[in-house]
């Protein structure tokens, strides 16, 4: 054990704080409570955090009094400290500590893993998840084991209050979705929020969260996408002709013009440089969902956002076909768990059921997700995509069918749009209101656009609602 620890350098840290108590704040940027290995070192570190909380010097005479208060003075260890020869290069020793304090963790984190295999002969995958879980929070330096008390919160909670205060009159808060009627009413997807897309076949279950992965690359964040459905490939397609503005039919069919290579090129070179990440192995686990979003991360910090396409298509651990509630249950509870571990929103896309198709009001609720306790209750929030066209068609396909079996003349009046209004439906939000947001999806390009004629702007101070004729309609006085 005697390279998990080192106590000179302990010393010598303590010891420079003491005589330069100016230094703390950048010591305890890098080393905890829990790095130091020797007891009364613990201690005295932690009596230095709450002199610099109180804003009280961090002398040798005030950490005497608070230890001793605290009943954890010791004479000799104390003498020790302030006898350790001066260090300049804090930073170099403070590293050290940390680097040793990571050794014993994973030391601590074998025997765990032995006792767990062997004497409490936990399941391979439950003791894998335990593993790469508690890698993750020693690489993160997560590790907390004890309640954050209500100091702590309230100078945490102040500091968020002022950096919102500082963006002035912007309501982005969270992750930005790319559309603005959405942040309006999100004020963006919160970091640890488990988000649900849900919609019928052929609303764009998956356009829009492509939509939302593309303004996110664009402004050079990081998205990693879980396609079980299509390959990355048929992704790339369509995330190019939302950028390009070119029909998908012919972008698949290599039907361009030379204008339109060069916009394909274009797209091209820039989208190969951003930080999209696909998994489109077609068949996935929450374990291999955890695994893999935990490496990445660590890998690369600047992962924003997180995509599943679609939770339905997943497996738990167990593989309990026999109870697929259950298993979608523990889907869910573990995309959650997640979002928070690694701070980011999880959009999962959802089905749901065909329940609604009997409805006169096809419009989607809360009742209508596939196995929708679990989802509903560990969602943050739940969005329906909802184009009425697609049933106002199918009701005129009907219409044809019907006639053309009768012998009879069909004559339509229904004119298909190239451009669709779309009801985005906030079915819930756990820190917010729930409601509508009007987008317009764009058919040949697969791509969802914010229907600017409902967006709410300021005009002189007054918030105002521009109208389709481009007219502006002031609120009553």
């Amino acid at each position: 054990m005697e390279n998990m620890y080192n106590l000179n350098i302990e010393r010598a840290v303590l010891s420079a704080i003491i005589f330069d108590p100016e230094i703390f704040e950048d010591i305890a940027t890098n080393i905890k409570v829990k790095d130091f290995y020797l007891p009364f070192h613990q201690y005295i570190f932690k009596a230095m955090d709450e002199l610099s909380r109180e804003e009280k010097p961090i002398s040798e005479e005030f950490l005497i009094s608070k230890l001793q208060d605290a009943g954890k003075f010791d004479e000799t260890l104390m003498l020790e400290i302030l006898s350790s020869n001066p260090i300049t290069d804090t930073r170099a020793y403070s590293a050290e500590i940390k680097s040793k304090s990571i050794k014993r963790a994973i030391v601590t984190l074998a025997t765990e893993i032995k006792k767990v295999t062997v004497e409490d002969n936990l399941p391979s995958d439950e003791v894998m998840n335990l593993v790469e879980k508690k890698l993750y929070e020693i690489t993160q330096e997560s590790i907390n084991d004890d309640f954050r008390d209500s100091k702590d919160i309230v100078v945490s909670t102040l500091k968020e209050i002022e950096e919102r205060k500082k963006q002035g009159n912007s309501k982005l808060i969270g992750v930005d979705t790319g559309f603005l009627n959405l942040n309006d009413r999100t004020s963006g997807f919160g970091k640890g929020d488990l988000v649900i897309v849900a919609a019928r076949p052929a609303m764009g279950k998956t356009a829009l969260v492509l939509n939302m992965a593309l303004k996110a690359i664009e402004r050079d964040e990081g998205v990693a996408f879980f396609s079980l459905e299509m390959p990355a490939e048929q992704l790339m397609l369509r995330l190019l002709s939302a950028k390009t503005s070119i029909m998908l039919q012919n972008l698949r069919q290599g039907n361009l013009r030379d204008d339109e290579w060069a916009r394909v090129v274009s797209a091209t070179n820039e989208l190969s440089n951003k930080k999209l990440f696909v998994d489109d192995g077609g068949y996935v686990t929450i374990h291999h969902v955890r695994s893999k979003l935990r490496k990445l991360k660590t890998k690369h910090p600047e992962i924003s956002m997180a995509f599943i396409d679609y939770l339905q298509l997943m497996s738990s651990e167990g593989g309990n076909s026999t109870n697929r509630q259950q298993e979608i249950s523990d889907i869910s509870r573990g995309l959650k768990q997640l979002a928070r571990e690694l701070e980011i929103p999880i959009v999962a896309l959802s089905q749901l059921n065909r329940g609604l198709e009997s409805r006169e009001n096809k419009r989607p609720m809360l009742s209508d997700l596939r196995e929708s306790g679990a989802i509903e209750q560990d969602a943050d929030i739940i969005l329906f995509v909802y184009r009425d066209d697609v049933y106002r068609e199918a009701k005129e396909k009907e219409r044809e069918m019907k006639a053309k079996a009768e012998g009879k003349e069909f004559k339509s009046d229904y004119v298909k749009k190239s451009e669709e209004e779309t009801e985005l439906i906030i079915g819930k939000q756990r820190n917010g209101p729930t409601g509508t947001v009007d987008l317009i999806f764009q058919k040949n390009f697969t791509r969802f656009v914010d229907d600017l004629s409902k967006t709410k702007k300021t005009f002189h101070g007054v918030e105002v609602e521009f109208q389709k004729e481009g007219t502006i309609s002031l609120p009553p006085i």
